[in-house]
This record gives structure tokens, C-alpha cells and sequence, in this order.
């Protein structure tokens, strides 16, 4: 029986370029991969030669790759029954229906309903669903779709990064334009290395502490 996996960790921990390696192996051993994000990330989106929006996945290293998004208000178990596939034939990628791996990436935006939904396919089309995503917000509170991850997937690993001082990063700091961090606001607010930093526990009540 395949599993829903949850791999966490913190900003910059390299959680989108696991996703692509695994994407990539996969692709290399000829399986297809649904490749899929939430609408909520729309940094590297562009729009191609005829105005439409390509979806991209793509890590701070440089990978990246198209993928599908999905919106708050989808049905993944419904988009599953139509969904489009890469796979690689005699070297060359092409598209196909059959879904042998799901991928997502930032899972932490998916509704909990939508966690729900990557389990039961999980579960009824017996295909491995592996998430990758953050654990928490700037606050370290708990994304919706994080949560639910948490108590229902069969396997969770931390993906693991180090703070500036060298102990391990669990905190995700937001920072305004001035450079002061900031500890109330939306829980999603879009944005890269110019905006939030993984820190450890540590540095990071330090610098709250500060400004209290």
C-alpha cells in the first residue's frame, strides 16, 4: 500500500530542489509524475509567448520545472480522474494520464480538506503522494495543510538547514523593509530571501525580545 509522505523544514532548507531530484528520479526510471503546487505561490509564474500562465516549481539553486496548480477551491480527488502526467519515453518527455507519483510542493497552502484528498487517493489508487513543505509561519504556528499533514501521514522527515549562529533552523523570521522582524501580520505573505530568514529558536527570541 502506498503512502502520503510530509517532508518539512524551514526556508532554504532545500525542500523544492528535493522535490525536483525526486521528480527527477522518478522521470529517469520512466514513471510519470503529477507534479502540482498551490495557487498561493506565485512567485515564479510567467506568462508564455501566448499569454498564458505557466505554473513553475522552482528552487533557490536554480532547478525548476512546469507543474500544475491547484486552488483553494479544487477538488484533487476530481482533478486527479483528468489530470496530465510527465513522463519520459526513449528519452523525451511526454504526457500522459497515467499516474504512477504525486509531487507537491509548498503543501503547506493546500486546505485541510485537500490533505484529505491527497490521502485518500493515496490510499485508493495506491500511488505514493509526497509533500514537501513548510511546518510553520512566522509566529511557529502551524500552516492548515502543515497540520493536517501532522496527523495523518504515514511517513514525516525534516528536511534540515542550520541558522547563521550554526544550530538547527525551525523558525521561519519575517522581516520588514527596514530590516526589523516582524511578529503579527497575515499568515501568508508571499516572499524569498528579501523578506524572511530560517532562524533557530534561540536568535530568534532574541531579536522579538528586542523589540518588546
Amino acid at each position: 500500500m502506498s503512502k502520503l509522505y510530509f517532508k518539512f523544514g524551514a526556508m532554504g532548507s532545500s525542500k523544492t530542489a528535493n522535490a525536483l531530484m525526486t521528480r527527477f528520479n522518478y522521470l529517469e526510471k520512466n514513471h510519470s509524475v503529477w507534479l502540482i503546487k498551490p495557487q498561493t505561490d506565485t512567485r515564479d509564474d510567467y506568462a508564455d509567448e501566448k499569454g498564458n500562465i505557466v505554473t513553475v516549481v522552482k528552487s533557490r539553486i536554480g532547478l525548476s520545472a512546469p507543474a500544475n496548480v491547484i486552488k483553494d477551491t479544487d477538488d484533487i480527488t476530481l482533478l486527479f480522474k483528468t489530470a496530465v502526467a510527465d513522463i519520459v519515453v526513449n528519452e523525451e518527455l511526454v504526457k500522459t494520464q497515467k499516474i504512477d507519483v504525486i509531487i507537491c510542493d509548498e503543501c503547506q497552502f493546500f486546505t485541510e480538506e485537500q490533505i484529505d484528498q491527497l490521502k485518500l487517493i493515496a490510499e485508493d489508487k495506491d500511488i505514493p503522494v509526497i509533500c514537501f513543505g513548510l511546518r510553520s509561519d512566522f509566529r511557529t504556528k502551524l500552516f492548515p495543510g502543515s497540520k493536517r499533514l501532522f496527523e495523518i501521514a504515514d511517513s514525516i522527515t525534516e528536511v534540515k538547514s542550520i541558522c547563521e549562529c550554526g544550530k538547527k533552523a525551525i523558525v521561519n523570521a519575517r522581516f520588514d523593509g527596514n530590516g526589523n522582524i516582524v511578529t503579527d501580520g497575515a499568515q501568508v505573505d508571499i516572499g524569498g530571501n528579501e523578506k524572511y530568514k530560517s532562524m533557530c529558536w534561540s536568535c530568534w527570541k532574541k531579536l522579538t525580545n528586542k523589540q518588546l
